[in-house]
Parts: C-alpha cells; structure tokens; sequence
C-alpha cells in the first residue's frame, strides 16, 4: 500500500527529514516556519511536540521546547497546527516526534485518533522501546499512523528484529550514541551501519543526529534513504523568531539540494 511516507521515499533518490518544535517561538508562527520547509523542497516533515525534560535532544532543541512551553504551546495547539497543515499539503508527511507522556496521557487510543484525524502519518516516540511497544503501538496501527522505531549505533544484529517488529514508515538511525546537533559520525560508520540494518529490514533508513550543513548531510545521503537535520534549522528560529520562514527556506533548499543529488554525484 501506497501512503504519503512510502511515497516519499519512493522517488529514486534520498529524502530530507527536517525538523522544528511545535510552538517555537508561538504556535501562530509554526505554520509558516513548517509551509517554509515545504517551499525549500523537504521530503518529510517532523514536527516536535514540546515538552519538559526531552532528554535525547540537545541544547538547541531543549531550548525550542522550553521556548514553545513558555509561549503557552499545548497538545491541542500541536494537533491544530497538524491539522491546518494537512489542509495546506495534502501530500506532505508529516510526522510527530516525541515522548511518551504527551502521548499517553489521556490514552493511547485518544491520542492515536487525533492523529488519523489530524492527517498525521507517522509517530517517533523517543522513550517507547520495542519491549513496551503495547502502550501506544496497537492504537496507532489500527488507525493506520506508523510507528517509526529508533536504532542507534549500540543495536546490535541480535536486537534488530525488535527494533523493526511494528515499525512502518522509515527507521530513524539515530548516528552517534549522544544527544541531538552536538557531534557528527565518521561516513564510513554510518555506511557500515545502514548496510548492516538493511540486512535486517526492507524499511528505509533515515539517518539523523548532528547532520547540520548540506555538506554533512550529502555524505550521509550517499549511503540511506534519507537524512535528518533538526538541530541547525532550530537554531534559525531561535535567532530568527517569528521571522525564521526566509532563513529556514533557504538552508532547507540548500539542504534539499545536497541531499536529492548525493547518490547521483557519488
């Protein structure tokens, strides 16, 4: 079956993920920070729901969550901002990423019906591993939103099967054992790694963390299906606020540009 995530990495060349938190700096201002990255040619677009202690992230995007908080941004605001984006691209992605609290707070079968209802695709949960995956991942399949696992450099060949048990959509390679925009991975490690993932799963593998500059990001591109880039774009909303929609279209078509080229030029 064709859905808007397969179709997206079905276009005979790498896809850009790109990511922002929902709310930063307001929840009025989203829209055209996320409309920006869909005019610079991204591929998918993740959208990060707020919250209090996003212990995989790293400074930058600690500082949007606490920035969208202190702008008043709640869940109802986030699946608003889904909603309105689904009515603006009907054929875009869009992706939640987030942690479980949010998530589950009223239930996961509530929480996985605002998403089919707001056009979401895919869910990126950071603190649901495989083994609790009945907390959330029934509810969301059943109403058809992927749930897209995480790998890291420590899943080895004996957890793979696990991690993509229940995963759909794309598996998010997460490159280096740390928090996100702080250090990149050696290109060789990464081609070493998605080979060995691949031989474990048909999904497409993105790969994501401290991928900052199109340069970066078409050496990895060279070697997956995709790459992600949260960290440099959330930077350009914390020095640009309410007007980060210019500066965010223009390295997100930079990065688009590296990333849709780099198995050709390779």
């Amino acid at each position: 079956m064709t859905n808007r995530l397969s179709a997206a990495f079905s276009k005979g060349r790498p896809a850009l993920v790109t990511f922002i938190t929902g709310g930063d700096p307001t929840p009025d201002a989203t829209p055209a920070i996320l409309d920006a990255l869909v005019a610079g040619g991204a591929d998918v677009i993740e959208l990060g729901m707020p919250f209090t202690d996003p212990m995989a992230d790293g400074p930058a995007i600690q500082a949007a969550n606490l920035r969208a908080l202190a702008a008043g941004t709640r869940t109802a605001d986030i699946f608003r901002i889904a909603r309105d984006f689904r009515a603006r691209h009907p054929e875009v992605p869009l992706v939640l990423m987030g942690y479980a609290n949010p998530m589950v707070a009223r239930g996961a079968e509530w929480f996985a019906a605002q998403c089919a209802e707001a056009g979401v695709d895919g869910i990126i949960c950071v603190d649901i591993p495989s083994e609790e995956d009945p907390e959330i991942g029934p509810a969301l399949r059943a109403h058809g939103i992927s749930f897209i696992r995480l790998a890291t450099p420590t899943t080895d060949t004996a957890r793979l099967p696990a991690v993509v048990d229940g995963s759909s959509g794309f598996l998010y390679y997460v490159s280096v054992a740390g928090v996100t925009g702080k250090q990149q991975a050696a290109v060789d490690s990464i081609k070493e790694a998605v080979a060995r993932i691949k031989s474990g799963t048909d999904l497409p593998i993105a790969v994501g963390f401290g991928v900052r500059t199109p340069e970066q990001a078409a050496a990895f591109a060279a070697h997956a299906e995709g790459v992600v880039v949260g960290s440099a774009l959330v930077d350009l909303v914390a020095q640009h606020g309410a007007d980060a929609a210019g500066p965010v279209r223009e390295l997100t078509a930079a990065l688009a540009d590296a990333v849709h080229n780099a198995k050709a030029l390779a």
